[in-house]
């Protein structure tokens, strides 16, 4: 595996080491695509729906070069390879080991790659990252190498504010501090901002002094309906296994929570419920050593929904090692697990499960990987505008050409209609909205809770439209011959 950063491949190897688990398999689950190292290998990230309804992602390796890939899959698994890193060879310019992407207000996708560098990026000859803007046609742009002392391998995928212009992203490495020693250099990360231009204001650097009570090794951020951003780091604060965080716009960091392993460790992002409260998974820790599932205030106070393997007893029924956490339609959240099953096809870890998780957490198990249909998945599901599920799995799929198999992509049904979802989520009356969704052709009217708006049917999956004056926070409905939609989250009158 060409590419594979070495603190990857350490976390990698360690959730094979994890319990397996027992469940019962979803209704409605396939593989669309196994992937063969040539179309890409590795894909660890989450997908996003682009304007035209088709489904974007990357995988870390594999593409011509070996370096991984941007690729297009639509809802019936047809699969385009849009981009191939390191075409230059190393230390590539253009970037290697790409992670999650996210859609930008102008339509264009913007993500980070985890090496590489610009001849004048400075740092070790393997690269320490870049930041890069694609087109739905393949098009990419990288909008700053990073030079080690203003980050180093950035991973999680970037946030854009309803604002627009500027993103806000994390790099896992990287920054001033000298506390840390990891791969590819020192530094413990970073919280930075970067215009559409690439021009990169470092925000905050971890560990700054002794002990890391702030943490170190930051996952991606979430915008919260406060206008602050929340985080997670895998590592750190008052007891070493992680902390959930709050930085604003201009860099004033404080850290809320500090996991003791009880409560988890290693947590990897979290997702901001309709109420306030945060939602999130840690990978390791929690009662049974196993990882968990945690709510937690804008305030700090942290509680506990899950601990996986709560039988305690192998092969963890439940499943281990949770990653990424989405709230769907239905207000329920569902995400994966990295090991644990019932299939003996992955070793006496299992393959992974899909899983969903109420609030009072409860857990039920959707779906049991078994190798052939996916193993491993490390990366939360996205729920498209046709109420289907989509996630990737890093390994497994029915190529021989990887070891363990070169990934794959699968859809998930939980019997959930469709919708529509907007970019931005808010803005004040004038706003420019675009609205996502599917059969859009033939609309008859747009409001935003309840207020007529002016629209545009561009095409079958967008229409633009714009925040009618009289508009207040609600909802958005889209009258289609087909019937309503609704948007999957209220639009924020600001």
């Amino acid at each position: 595996m060409s590419g594979l950063s070495s603190w990857k491949k350490v976390l990698l190897l360690c959730a094979f080491s994890a319990a397996s688990a027992i469940g019962s398999p979803a209704q409605n689950f396939g593989t669309l695509v196994s992937f063969n190292g040539t179309n890409g290998a590795l894909p660890d990230s989450s997908l996003v729906q682009g304007i035209d309804g088709n489904l974007y992602g990357t995988t870390y390796n594999g593409g011509a070069y070996g370096y991984g890939t941007v690729f297009k899959i639509t809802a019936g698994g047809a699969l385009t390879t849009l981009y191939s890193f390191c075409a230059q060879n190393l230390p590539c310019p253009n970037g290697y080991g790409p992670g999650g992407l996210v859609i930008a207000f102008d339509g264009n996708f913007y993500g980070t790659t985890a090496g590489g560098r610009t001849a004048t990026g400075g740092g070790a000859s393997s690269g320490r990252g870049t930041v890069f803007k694609i087109t739905a046609g393949g098009n990419l742009t990288t909008l700053h190498s990073f030079g080690g002392t203003d980050g180093s391998v950035p991973s999680a995928p970037l946030v854009q504010p309803p604002s627009g212009g500027v993103f806000y992203g994390t790099t896992n490495e990287g920054g001033i501090s000298g506390y840390c020693t990891r791969p590819l250099g020192v530094g413990c990360g970073t919280v930075f901002k970067i215009t559409g231009a690439g021009q990169l204001t470092t925000l905050h650097n971890f560990c700054a002094q002794t002990g890391c009570s702030d943490g170190y090794g930051p996952s991606g951020l979430v915008l919260a309906l406060d206008g602050n951003f929340y985080g997670t780091t895998s590592n750190g604060g008052a007891y070493g296994y992680g902390t959930v965080f709050k930085i604003t716009s201009g860099g004033n960091l404080t850290t809320l929570h500090s996991f003791d392993r009880s409560d988890g460790e290693i947590p990897n992002g979290m997702v901001q419920a309709p109420g306030g409260n945060f939602f999130g998974p840690a990978e390791d820790g929690g009662i049974y050593g196993n990882g968990t599932v945690f709510q937690i205030t804008a305030a700090g106070q942290l509680t506990t929904l899950h601990s996986f393997c709560v039988q305690n007893t192998l092969p963890c029924p439940d499943g281990s090692s949770p990653f990424g956490l989405l709230q769907a339609t239905d207000g329920i959240f569902y995400g994966a697990t990295g090991s644990g099953g019932t299939s003996s096809a992955c070793g006496v870890g299992g393959c992974g499960t899909i899983f969903q998780v109420r609030k009072v957490g409860t857990l039920t198990t959707l779906h049991n990987f078994h190798s052939t249909d996916g193993d491993f998945p490390r990366a939360g599901l996205v729920q498209a505008t046709n109420g289907f599920f989509y996630g990737t799995t890093a390994y497994g799929g029915t190529s021989a050409n990887c070891s363990g198999g070169c990934g794959t992509v699968f859809r998930l049904g939980m019997a959930l209609g469709p919708f529509v979802q907007t970019l931005p989520t808010s803005g004040p009356v004038g706003t420019h909205v675009t609205i996502l969704g599917n059969n859009l052709t033939g609309t008859t009217g747009v409001t935003f809770n309840g207020t007529l708006a002016t629209f545009t049917v561009v095409s079958s999956t967008e229409i633009r439209a714009t925040v009618p004056a009289g508009a207040i926070t609600g909802t958005i409905k889209v009258t289609t011959p087909h019937g309503t939609l609704t948007s999957n989250v209220n639009f924020r009158v600001t």
